[in-house]
C-alpha cells in the first residue's frame, strides 16, 4: 500500500506568519506542495489533513487502518499532551514518523517530552521544512515493512 497520511496539528495553518523567528516564513501550503512533489516522484499517494482539534486527528488515525501504509505527523502542541493521539497511533499499528519544524529539545523544558515518540518508528526535528521532507522519505522507506 503506497498511501501515506500526513497530519499537521494545531496552529500549523498559521505558518509563515506565526513566530517567524522560530518557524521561519514557510507556509503550510509550501510544505504540502513540496511533500506532494516528493511523493509523486516516489509514486506514493498522500492524503493531507490539518486540524486544530484533537478528536479529529484521533478519528483520522483510527480510520487509517487498511487505507495507509504509513503516517507522517506533526502533532505540534499535542506532542506533549495527547495520550489520545498516542493511543490511536499505537492502536492502528501503522508505521508512524513524527516531525517537528523546530528542535523541541532545544526549547522550553515542557516541550522536551514527546508522548508520541515511544509509539513512532522515529522522529525528525529541528530542520524546518526539511524535517517534513526527511520524515516523508523515512515514511516511504517504511511502506510495506
Amino acid at each position: 500500500m503506497r498511501n501515506i497520511l500526513v497530519i499537521h496539528g494545531p496552529n500549523l495553518q498559521l505558518l509563515g506568519t506565526r513566530e517567524v523567528d522560530l518557524y521561519g516564513k514557510v507556509t503550510i501550503d509550501e510544505i504540502n506542495r513540496e511533500l506532494k512533489d516528493l511523493a509523486a516522484s516516489k509514486k506514493v499517494a498522500l492524503e493531507i489533513l490539518q486540524s486544530n482539534h484533537e478528536g479529529e486527528i484521533v478519528e483520522a488515525i483510527g480510520a487509517a487502518r487498511g487505507k495507509f501504509g504509513a503516517i507522517l505527523i506533526n502533532p505540534a502542541a499535542y506532542t506533549h499532551t495527547s495520550v489520545a493521539i498516542r493511543d490511536a497511533i499505537s492502536a492502528v499499528s501503522i508505521p508512524t514518523v513524527e516531525v517537528h519544524l523546530s528542535n523541541i529539545y532545544g526549547r522550553e523544558e515542557f516541550r522536551h517530552t514527546s508522548l508520541i515518540a515511544p509509539v513512532a518508528k522515529g522522529q525528525v526535528s529541528g530542520f524546518g521544512k526539511a524535517s517534513y521532507l526527511l520524515g516523508l522519505e523515512a515514511a516511504i522507506g517504511l511502506l510495506g515493512k
